[in-house]
């Protein structure tokens, strides 16, 4: 559970540099570190020109772009060899343009399939490339951590450019060039860019140094991958990756390519007014449903194909098998709660697990376990390889990560985030999973010392003070996310007027409040119909609410609602 806290009213003083700013637009840019007009103009004012960084910052992209433009003059065959998500494919579709752009065909996109390969750079794949007579291959979003793989590519005389942004790990690869912010000694001043944002950089580069019948400033038009890359992989958007995103979300509103086109339209996206959530909610789960489910290159080929049919049949498919995704990982729900309810008693982790599930669903599920039941979740299945690996999540008491690591010797391999991460185990330590996680738990709560994480809320404001001119100033900070939240506010004693639950299983909410002057002011909330919920609510009870505002463009009619967060 969260402990909410009201940050403190800032003095006149400390908000002196922003005095030309509305109140709410002084106090928000100020809880966000934006405390002088400079750094105000900066945040709110984006500039491609300004605000981008020079990619010949970054180490080894002289020696990369080089060996790319002396590939290129060669006629050598170049493989780009992309990661299998949201941030890998969109960097696979900017090398893939840049490509077509110059007209450059001797060069093809490959994707390691997600259950028969698994993540990384795959020694099998390369020793296939090295019988099509490859001569160079271009990583994007992976690579860093497969130094085997780089070595047996130099084995067989072909150089590997690595294109990165996840942090090194054991021994260095010995590739021709590595193009990662996060390495030792790189001087490129942000070090936060997506796979799909170095990926972008890598292009940058090569069209200032080649000789391009390139119009100035067409790589900005490969600027939607960035955004959606940068949004759905979570990275921060702040410094850099906030003006690509601001500007990626621009170009995704006048894209013109026709599989993104069609996909907006199917799952009723207005692509003119597409914003971050849409990116977060509606287009990366599609994309990723492709490697989940099946091809991940069905996702590639819905960006990269001119053919209003295939465009169509893609997003079709997409759309159909993200509601497949849907449904299994929902049977994977319901069979783990039904266990639950049959257990004595729930331990402090839940650790379940099934060969018949496929790991790649396991996160969602364990998502949607977590937040019914608030405990740590450890989640198995085996995958198309016969290894058993699973998906863990936490409820905010406990960092994952240090908690495998008191255990490593249980894992064939683990990692990810403090709340977030994976893991492969052999057959015979699955049976004592559950027995060591609890043991290590406690152990690891005790160090994280995290009963309740602090949420801060923004403001405190009145129903009333919901209109388009309190919406407009919010507005100006978007894109929001990792590192720029959307505004939190606490609406105090404010009467419901209105009860609703809506959606298939009615497991969504709707309260209504009315305004003084009678209008009706919508607070939603999605898979927020549980009983700790229901029994603070009833039509006509005063309630404490905690939520953002936002803007609906629901059957193209723009309206203002809450999104609810909390209910106190």
């Amino acid at each position: 559970m969260s402990k909410y806290f009201v940050r403190e009213k800032i003095s006149e003083n400390d908000l002196y540099e922003l005095k030309e700013y509305p109140e709410l637009m002084q106090e928000l840019l100020f809880y966000r570190g934006v405390k002088t007009a400079n750094k105000a103009n900066e945040f709110l004012n984006p500039n491609y020109d300004d605000h981008i960084h020079n990619p010949f910052l970054m180490k080894d992209m002289e020696k990369a772009v080089k060996r790319i433009l002396s590939a290129v003059d060669k006629k050598e065959k170049i493989i780009i060899y992309s990661d299998y998500d949201c941030d890998g494919i969109p960097g696979g579709v900017i090398l893939y343009d840049f490509f077509k752009k110059i007209k450059y065909e001797n060069v093809k996109n490959y994707i390691p399939h997600r259950h028969k390969e698994g993540y990384g750079f795959h020694k099998s794949a390369i020793e296939e490339f090295a019988k099509e007579r490859v001569r160079l291959i271009i990583t994007v979003d992976c690579g860093i951590t497969d130094a085997n793989s780089v070595d047996r590519a130099n084995e067989l005389g072909i150089n590997v450019i690595i294109t990165d942004h996840h942090l090194p790990a054991g021994e260095f690869p010995n590739a021709y060039a590595i193009i990662n912010p996060k390495q030792n000694n790189d001087e490129y001043p942000y070090k936060d860019l997506s796979g799909a944002g170095v990926a972008f950089k890598l292009a940058q580069g090569i069209i200032k140094r080649g000789d391009f019948d390139i119009i100035d400033g067409w790589e900005k038009w490969l600027l939607d991958m960035v955004a959606i890359a940068t949004v759905a992989d979570m990275t921060p958007l702040l410094g850099e990756n906030r003006c690509l995103a601001y500007y990626g979300i621009k170009v995704l509103r006048k894209s013109p390519r026709v599989g993104l086109m069609k996909l907006c339209r199917k799952i009723k996206i207005n692509q003119q007014q597409i914003n971050e959530d849409d990116i977060g909610f509606m287009l990366a789960p599609r994309i990723n449903a492709a490697s989940r489910m099946d091809m991940p290159y069905d996702a590639f080929k819905l960006f990269i194909t001119n053919d209003e049919i295939q465009a169509d049949e893609l997003s079709d498919y997409l759309n159909k098998i993200n509601n497949e995704r849907k449904g299994i990982v929902a049977s994977i729900v319901k069979e783990i709660k039904k266990r639950i309810e049959n257990l004595a008693e729930i331990k402090k982790v839940i650790v379940m697990g099934n060969p018949l599930w496929r790991p790649t669903l396991l996160g969602l599920a364990a998502n949607s376990i977590v937040d019914e039941y608030e405990k740590p979740v450890f989640l198995w299945g085996r995958d198309g390889r016969d290894i058993l690996k699973g998906s863990c999540r936490s409820d905010g008491s406990v960092n994952l990560v240090k908690m495998m690591e008191m255990v490593k010797e249980t894992f064939i391999a683990f990692g990810g985030h403090a709340y977030s991460g994976g893991f492969s185990i052999t057959n015979e330590n699955i049976y004592f999973l559950e027995d060591i996680l609890n043991k290590s738990y406690i152990k690891a709560k005790e160090e994280h010392n995290c009963d309740n994480e602090e949420a801060y809320i923004d403001k405190r404001l009145e129903i009333d003070d919901i209109n388009w001119n309190t919406y407009g100033i919010i507005e100006q900070l978007a894109p929001f996310g990792l590192g720029n939240p959307k505004p939190l506010f606490l609406f105090e004693n404010i009467k419901i007027a209105e009860i609703k639950h809506f959606g298939k299983d009615k497991n969504h909410l709707q309260l209504d409040f009315k305004k003084n002057d009678n209008k009706i002011i919508s607070a939603i909330g999605f898979f927020k119909n549980n009983e700790s919920f229901d029994a603070l609510l009833e039509k006509g009870e005063k309630i404490n609410l905690i939520a953002s505002i936002e803007k609906s463009t629901f059957r193209n009619f723009p309206e203002l609602r809450l999104r609810i967060v909390d209910i106190l």
